[in-house]
């Protein structure tokens, strides 16, 4: 009585921490689905899909696909207590490399996704400037043509606004194509050492640090956005903004499915292995199913509140420059570095609102941050966890070279030559890791988890763990629903597939095969660890799936698939 029985038959268990309350969890995985991308992805695809006829395939999304995945994603790390590598090769040998590979785009976004956190640190520093360098054109880096109040309905009054010329030539230094690449740009690369270091002090204790941070970054944000949006609904011509957001424009209603689909996957954070690895460290008998509704719920409630304050500050720069509000959004991550600062220029002290603004920024991106790295120290800490012991010492010396080499692999992201080239190196990454790599990805843990493993099988490991089986509802939608969905959104997303652009420049063919040498970066180790799973067992194909599910039934719970050779990457 009161020995943890896991902990003595699996020694990698006995040195797993665990959260030190229950909330601690729910809130990193709401810091964890909850990020930039609720600001600045879901108001565009808005914008860009027809404002409310976006909202219609989101919602339904959301409850077909993103809560039942969420629930099997949660279910299966707090089941195995391990993070997504081990985790994918108890539930499918054959399918282990999804593991592998949640790991490796997890690393790869992480080494990126910190430079939008360095450009919001940039600009909360420049927040602090009286007057802010936005809000007017008296300044070096303006263009000849800048101005902050545009009066013709042309879509190209944007490329001279004030906001966009500290954008793209103050902060970026923007050239014009991706060949123009050399020496660093030294400010933004200070700035990412900063970042790392941020993100390295709330996690390097593990999930008793993490912890303790999220009580504030989860939950500072949604006082900024309340309060913006409070702001927002007084100024003139907000409404006409919010009715762009909520009224369909019914004939786009057939093209947005896709996107919806993508954004409840890249929102939430299906396969990316991070919520799978914080769920890992979860206790035991802990409820999945409540974690799982409040993270999608407030992902989504986050997403939406956002569009009311962004549409909002549209309606208002509508009114202000006298252009309509299909013209008003820039592409990419830029739209909270150029529509956000316009807004600031009607309020009482704007330089307070703005370093409120780009600090909940930066709570945002340093949540999701550094919750895939946690997937990398979890994954690799599983696998070699004597081996990092026996070189490292201590886990804060492993966290800290695991940023290191993030850090490292994100230089490129900052550098410049004439101008600056890493907002295209960052586009090229963001286009081919968070878009093309994902779908597959998520296709495949699908296919491992509720087809290989077995809806039964997980619906009893929730049993074992709540008392209570799977609802008919989430049952129907792992076995057909899910699957089918996601087949169908992977074959319109190859069909429809467009090369990556930022603005109105296309990449040029060397550089689309980069991106697809990052995409491949990821999705190579779903083939390779199916390889490998079939040199370890002697066998046919078939001979080898027989094997593996005789051996997860036999196991039980606490059967851990690497002690049989069967969850090493």
């Amino acid at each position: 009585k009161g020995v943890d029985v896991t902990s003595v038959l699996d020694p990698v268990t006995a040195y797993r921490p665990t959260w030190s309350r229950q909330i601690e969890f729910t809130l990193a995985g709401i810091g964890a689905a909850v990020g930039l991308g609720n600001v600045w992805r879901f108001p565009y695809l808005c914008y860009r899909s027809g404002g409310g006829a976006f909202l219609v395939p989101y919602l339904l999304m959301l409850l077909v696909l993103g809560i039942p995945l969420l629930y099997m994603e949660l279910t299966l790390g707090q089941f195995t207590q391990r993070g997504p590598v081990h985790a994918l090769a108890h539930a499918c040998p054959l399918l282990k490399g999804v593991g592998v590979a949640s790991v490796a785009i997890s690393f790869i976004l992480c080494t990126y996704y910190n430079v939008v956190i360095t450009w919001a640190l940039y600009y909360l520093f420049s927040s602090f400037q009286d007057p802010l360098p936005w809000l007017n054109c008296n300044n070096t880096w303006n263009t000849a043509n800048c101005t902050n109040h545009a009066t013709n309905s042309s879509s190209s009054w944007i490329c001279d606004l004030s906001p966009v010329c500290v954008f793209r030539y103050k902060m970026l230094q923007q050239t014009e194509q991706v060949e123009d690449a050399g020496q660093m740009r030294w400010e933004l690369f200070l700035i990412l050492i900063l970042a790392w270091i941020l993100v390295y002090f709330c996690i390097f204790k593990g999930v008793k640090s993490t912890g303790k941070v999220v009580y504030f970054t989860a939950l500072f944000p949604y006082i900024i956005l309340i309060a913006l949006l409070i702001n927002n609904v007084q100024l003139p011509g907000a409404l006409t903004g919010i009715q762009y957001f909520i009224i369909p424009e019914w004939e786009k209603l057939l093209s947005v499915w896709v996107n919806a689909a993508a954004q409840i996957f890249n929102s939430i954070g299906i396969g990316f292995g991070s919520l799978l690895a914080m769920a890992s460290y979860n206790s035991f008998n802990n409820n999945v199913l409540k974690d799982t509704l409040t993270i999608a719920l407030i992902n989504s409630f986050t997403s939406i509140l956002a569009g009311f304050v962004i549409f909002s500050a549209f309606g208002y720069m509508s009114h202000l420059q006298g252009v309509p509000v299909s013209s008003l959004a820039v592409d990419g991550p830029g739209l909270v570095y150029v529509v956000y600062p316009q807004a600031f220029a009607s309020l009482p002290l704007p330089q307070l609102w703005a370093v409120m603004f780009f600090f909940m920024l930066l709570c945002l991106g340093l949540d999701s941050e550094f919750a895939m790295v946690e997937v990398m120290v979890t994954s690799l800490t599983d696998e070699f966890h004597h081996t990092v012991m026996k070189y490292f010492k201590r886990k804060e010396l492993f966290v800290l070279a695991v940023c290191g080499l993030a850090f490292l692999l994100g230089i490129p992201c900052v550098m410049e030559v004439k101008t600056n080239v890493g907002i295209y190196v960052f586009q090229l990454m963001d286009h081919y890791t968070a878009i093309v790599s994902i779908l597959f990805l998520a296709f495949f843990e699908v296919i491992a988890i509720c087809w290989c493993y077995g809806v039964t099988r997980l619906s009893g490991n929730l049993q074992e763990m709540t008392g209570s089986p799977a609802h008919l509802f989430f049952k129907l939608c792992w076995m057909i629903v899910d699957p089918l969905l996601i087949s169908v959104i992977l074959v319109f997303s190859i069909i429809q597939f467009s090369p990556a652009r930022y603005g109105d420049y296309i990449f040029p063919p060397w550089a689309q095969g980069v991106g697809w040498l990052i995409a491949m970066a990821s999705i190579i180790w779903i083939p390779l660890g199916g390889a490998h799973t079939l040199w370890q067992l002697s066998g046919s194909f078939t001979q080898v799936g027989k094997k593996d599910r005789g051996l997860r039934e036999d196991l039980g719970h606490t059967g851990r698939t690497t002690s049989l050779g069967l969850g090493s990457p």
